[in-house]
């Protein structure tokens, strides 16, 4: 497995380096979409290892400045029980439903989301805050068109990709 050297990015920066990679990140992704190479996921799952060692999401938390996760009925009632609430205020105060009929954060950034980017509900954060961005997954191959979009806001995903691309196991 191949280690580079991996800098913090500014996010502004990541946007065009990850624009710049985005034709070779989509022809990558086709062809393991096609192959769909058996050791895909050991492999993925050391490189997001090996990215993750390397980089603190407390330095970024650009997702959770930027997007939202999806929020899931279960999370909504855990949630609400943590903050001592009921789950139709919680919806009401901080969800709206999105394009395709899920529950999201109103607007960018988390609510939960702290000065020094720690999250005020860690312990019962969404489910999908918990999995994001989701390069260690079962069936990885089936997330490559999430894992490419995410490689725009997530410095890790974007070296993900650079350290999976250098792969040739797979």
């Amino acid at each position: 497995m191949h280690i580079f050297t991996m800098k913090v990015i500014d996010i502004k920066e990541l946007k065009i380096i990850a624009q710049q990679k985005k034709n070779s990140n989509i022809e990558f992704c086709a062809k393991l979409k096609k192959k769909k190479p058996s050791n895909l996921d050991s492999i993925a799952k050391e490189v997001h290892d090996i990215v993750f060692s390397k980089i603190d999401c407390l330095d970024c938390a650009n997702c959770c400045k930027n997007i939202s996760p999806i929020i899931k009925d279960s999370d909504i009632v855990r949630i609400s029980k943590h903050l001592k609430t009921k789950p139709a205020s919680f919806t009401e105060k901080y969800l709206r439903l999105d394009g395709d009929g899920d529950y999201v954060y109103k607007e960018p950034p988390c609510p939960f989301l702290l000065p020094d980017n720690y999250c005020q509900i860690y312990e019962v954060r969404p489910n999908a805050c918990k999995e994001y961005p989701h390069t260690d997954r079962r069936r990885f191959y089936q997330l490559l068109d999430l894992t490419l979009k995410n490689s725009f806001v997530c410095p890790a995903v974007y070296y993900f990709f650079e350290l999976l691309k250098k792969e040739k196991n797979i």
